[in-house]
């Protein structure tokens, strides 16, 4: 039986802390691939949908650029909510307890119906005073109502999406979780391959189809959510006996009591850690929001277009969190720990490739963007700040699912919390309010808190005391 205190002491050599054997890389590679694949498309049709956007004009970009911040936020709330619960998930499947897995999907369900619940509510009595939080009051009154206006129509449609999309975050976060990433990734491409033909329909008005703009645009994704539900729901009836935990889910729709307090204790402060560094987030684009309407969508193009490769380190991130909560369920807590540092070393080498890409192919995207040559160029210097410090941002990215696979909660919320709160919000506040330094400028040295935040991550992953097994019980030890 392997004890938190001897993984803890377990010295790695250099090679062991870097590379694995065949096994490990094949197992990683089963997860992350479909992963990669999938949040790349979708980020590659989300910088189509927004070029399409964008050749309306600069007013409705920005609409939706705002819109989208603020759907951030509750994006962020329910990644932070299943992500507590699916800490317990991922070591459950390692474990081989069917039973608690499916118990923990049920706990999503419901714990995401009320967080989708109440946010509707916020947008539909507060959306447009959030909206206006990022118009600068030095735009003209007439470019500030119109992009009041097209993002008010995007925000009301988009609030519709806002359902089965929950629904598919908890269902397609389980079978991540579980190792299985395939069916949630031919439900993500077929929905954006929906989503991408729709848009081309009705925002620009093809094949007799009315020419809606920004409409279009929220019409077509609310839709290509509903598909991406269907699509799960069907390969699992086609394959039933793969997906076990789904199997009597809805018979008897309740969590066992034991069960709820450490899901809660979980899932609440991870919501709350999402929930603030989305707003912070959403507080960093409207401190830059004061420099005009140009550098909200000089950011869209940047965040638009680094996301494609950022999709590279995100999704070893993410897979880290699984295949490490999974040794840890099965209490193999030296081999956790190897997994901790041999993902780490991948993805900051898998950096160094997609940074230098997109080092080189920044100045190529924003020149399709119908707006002014100044925004272009902006956002193309804002991407090569971003692709420079892409490998720090993938060390932060790992060392945060590692610290929260092994139910590190608190640690984990002050590793955002204090960085965010502490460090890049004051920062823009301060650069944006109360210098005349340009808009890169700001930029770059917010961006720059994130190499303090890796050296931070570093030293808690090699303390050790993320190593904790949350569903001890007869398991084969290795």
């Amino acid at each position: 039986m392997e004890t938190r205190e001897e993984a803890r002491r377990y010295r790695l050599s250099l090679r062991e802390c870097l590379i694995g054997d065949r096994k490990f890389y094949f197992r990683v590679a089963v997860i992350v691939l479909p992963m990669i694949i999938q949040n790349t498309l979708t980020t590659v049709v989300s910088l189509l949908d927004n070029v399409m956007v964008g050749r309306v004009g600069t007013l409705p970009m920005s609409a939706v650029a705002i819109v989208n911040q603020l759907m951030f936020v509750f994006f962020l709330c329910l990644f932070g909510l299943l992500a507590g619960a699916g800490i317990y998930g991922t070591q459950f499947f390692g474990k081989g307890d069917e039973d608690g897995v499916r118990n923990t999907l049920r706990f999503k369900l419901i714990a995401s119906m009320i967080v989708c619940a109440s946010v509707i509510v916020v947008f539909l009595l507060a959306g447009d005073p959030l909206i206006s939080l990022y118009i600068a009051d030095s735009t003209p009154a007439e470019e500030a109502a119109a992009t009041l206006a097209y993002a008010r129509q995007y925000l009301r449609i988009m609030l519709i999406g806002l359902v089965p999309v929950s629904i598919v975050q908890c269902v397609a976060g389980t079978m991540k979780e579980s190792g299985m990433t395939v069916l949630p990734m031919v439900a993500s491409i077929t929905a954006m391959c929906v989503n991408f033909v729709l848009n081309l329909l009705l925002i620009f008005g093809y094949l007799g189809f009315p020419r809606l703009g920004v409409v279009g645009a929220a019409i077509a994704t609310v839709i290509s959510r509903f598909v991406e539900l269907l699509v799960l729901l069907i390969g699992y009836l086609r394959r039933k006996e793969k997906y076990g935990f789904l199997k009597g889910l809805l018979k008897h729709f309740c969590v066992p009591k034991e069960l709820i307090a450490p899901l809660l204790k979980n899932a609440m402060p991870l919501l709350l850690n999402e929930s603030l560094w989305g707003l912070s987030q959403a507080v960093l684009l409207q401190a830059y929001s004061v420099r005009g309407i140009g550098a909200i969508a000089s950011l869209n193009i940047c965040f638009t277009v680094a996301n494609i490769f950022n999709e590279v380190f995100m999704s070893i991130g993410a897979s880290a969190g699984i295949v490490i909560g999974q040794e840890l369920g099965a209490n193999h807590l030296i081999n956790a720990k190897r997994t901790a540092w041999r993902m780490a070393a991948l993805s900051a080498g898998a950096c160094v490739i997609s940074g230098a890409l997109l080092y080189l192919i920044a100045s190529l995207i924003p020149g399709i963007y119908n707006t002014e040559a100044e925004i272009r160029e902006l956002a193309a210097s804002c991407i090569r700040v971003l692709s420079l410090l892409m490998q720090v941002n993938a060390l932060c990215n790992v060392f945060y699912f590692t610290l929260r696979s092994g139910g590190k909660i608190f640690v984990t919320f002050l590793f955002d919390f204090c960085f965010a709160w502490g460090g890049s919000v004051p920062l823009a506040y301060i650069l944006t309010h109360f210098t005349t330094l340009p808009v890169l400028t700001c930029f770059a040295l917010v961006q720059s808190v994130e190499i303090l935040k890796s050296v931070t991550g570093f030293l808690l992953i090699k303390k050790g005391s993320w190593i904790n097994n949350l569903v001890s019980g007869p398991v084969a030890q290795k």
